[in-house]
């Protein structure tokens, strides 16, 4: 009896939070090596199916750069970074679109194997306008984010289903790889999402690196900025920080930064009173 009060309560709890983001989008950004645990990825896309049930509209942007390195390796060519962005030749480009879309592919699978509806995104579906990265001579097919052709996106979103995306932008058919982190954020403000939500391996933004308890609950754009000055924000933070930044200046009211690997990290942060990672506001 202890425990059924106890699960009641839980649901109370998150009752006025429900209430209040019913019909409101969430973008949420998942990848990296999180992809590739089947525990943290069930519980991921649990979650994402438990928003929408409950009325939330969970838009859902996937990376997926193990993967994609362990593509290339597979097919004896060797991956360089700079500044942590891919060098992404033509042939480089054709294995890191196709790790993508399997990627998109399997994660729709497993979201509809879990009770939930879904729909893959992909280059083909041009919901991403692509602009050669301002360092493309050095990064070959590597773009930014021109514009979102956001209505795809919200076709699916009234099925009412959950729209998977994956970050390979267009431009006049040439396909380029763009930061999923910046992906996220500009389909965030396109849609005016009420939230942004990256998914990461640290707890969120910490005060000492590797120490958790130094957790930063709360910032602004101006502490932010300030962090990252005094390198306290450092490394791969840094596009992280700067994406929830951009979506905050376009319209987004709220962004989030949390670890993946916490059980159900996405119902934590948006359905309780304190959350669990970093929450970065205006």
């Amino acid at each position: 009896m202890e425990d059924s009060i106890k699960k009641a309560d839980i649901l109370v709890e998150a009752l006025p939070y429900i209430q209040a983001f019913s019909g409101k989008t969430i973008v949420v950004k998942y990848g990296g090596s999180a992809l590739q645990d089947p525990s943290v990825s069930r519980g991921i896309l649990q979650d994402l199916v438990f928003l929408s049930v409950v009325g939330l509209r969970p838009v859902l942007l996937h990376g997926g750069g193990p993967v994609i390195s362990q593509r290339i390796a597979a097919s004896g060519q060797s991956t360089m970074f700079i500044e942590g962005m891919r060098v992404t030749d033509r042939s480089t480009m054709r294995i890191v679109n196709e790790a993508l879309e399997g990627i998109n592919e399997q994660l729709v699978e497993q979201i509809r194997a879990l009770g939930g509806i879904a729909s893959g995104l992909v280059a083909q579906h041009r919901v991403l306008l692509a602009k050669p990265h301002p360092h493309a001579t050095r990064l070959g097919y590597v773009g930014s984010v021109k514009a979102v052709q956001i209505a795809k996106v919200r076709q699916v979103l009234e099925r009412p289903a959950i729209p998977v995306l994956s970050p390979v932008g267009t431009n006049h058919g040439q396909l380029f790889n763009i930061n999923a982190d910046e992906a996220a954020a500009a389909v965030a403000a396109t849609l005016r999402a009420e939230k942004l939500v990256l998914l990461t391996n640290v707890r969120g933004i910490l005060r000492q690196p590797g120490e958790p308890s130094s957790l930063i609950p709360t910032l602004s754009i101006k502490d932010a900025k300030l962090l990252m000055e005094r390198r306290v924000i450092q490394e791969g933070m840094i596009p992280k920080v700067r994406a929830c930044v951009a979506a905050l200046r376009q319209g987004v009211k709220k962004t989030h930064i949390i670890d993946a690997a916490i059980p159900h990290a996405l119902l934590l942060e948006i359905f309780t009173r304190t959350g669990i990672g970093t929450e970065i506001i205006r």
